[in-house]
């Protein structure tokens, strides 16, 4: 997988863990479980035992299901406009894992022997929970949470500048200048100039809507903070409004004069 891919993943998954509606949900499920002992678990099982085990089981569960889903949305995106559709897809794919994974907890802990109908019967109960984990899921989901499964597109209008979180509050203001310092990145903001400890392509990463070009393998540059374009040994370099020079790539300059006007 590319790597946008899985950090487009990983930042849904983590949107999902941080919720505190998502742990609220899933601890109310485990207890209603745990209580009302379904399945014969509470002739079979004592209280504590029984926790554990609809504990275990639904971490799991709830495990497969929702990194099913920020994968199966994260692919179809662009292909399935209903956030909904996108989860419901992501259900059925995760019902034959889920219930695999039910049944052999199940197994481990009451005995048994597999056999065709009991897989069966355990994908069809896989189904059912998945759907179940999915639709308490979709219906607890915070605005975040909805926004953060959009498609990107959709999302763009309200994206924030993640990378002014790395910033001290004195040097919080619009990015101007990003440029490559050995291991660290160089910001520049409409506020000051600050140094920090992160690579240059996940800086860009982090830069949300902020209107601009990347012009060099070692420099982004914003619209606000461009004087002018300039040739000299046919080289293209622009003039940024602090008075510094940036070089512009080869592969890019097409793209920056068409930006910013022929130099």
């Amino acid at each position: 997988m590319e790597r946008p891919f899985l950090q487009s993943a990983l930042r849904e998954l983590q949107v999902f863990l941080r919720s505190p509606r998502f742990w609220a949900t899933f601890g109310a499920v485990v207890l209603i479980f745990w209580v009302t002992g379904p399945y014969g678990t509470s002739q079979r099982l004592a209280a504590v035992p029984r926790l554990g085990f609809w504990l275990v089981l639904h971490a799991v569960a709830w495990g497969i299901a929702i990194v099913t889903i920020v994968v199966v949305n994260t692919l179809f995106a662009h292909r399935i406009p209903s956030l909904f559709g996108r989860m419901a897809l992501g259900t059925l794919i995760a019902g034959v894992p889920v219930g695999l994974a039910t049944e052999a907890i199940s197994l481990l802990t009451f005995g048994g022997t597999i056999t065709p109908s009991v897989l069966a019967e355990s994908i069809a109960t896989g189904l059912l929970l998945s759907a179940l984990f999915c639709g308490l899921t979709f219906m607890t989901m915070s605005s975040k949470q909805a926004q953060a499964l959009s498609p990107a597109p959709a999302r763009e209008e309200r994206a924030e500048v993640l990378l002014l979180r790395r910033l001290k509050p004195e040097n919080r203001g619009a990015i101007l200048h990003l440029t490559v310092a050995d291991h660290y990145t160089e910001v520049t903001t409409s506020r000051g100039r600050e140094l920090i400890l992160l690579r240059f392509s996940d800086a860009l990463e982090e830069l949300g809507p902020t209107p601009g070009l990347s012009v060099h393998r070692s420099h982004f540059v914003a619209d606000a903070h461009v004087e002018k374009l300039l040739r000299g040994d046919g080289r293209l370099t622009i003039l940024l409004k602090d008075g510094r020079e940036i070089p512009v790539s080869r592969s890019r300059a097409e793209a920056v004069r068409a930006r910013w006007g022929r130099g």
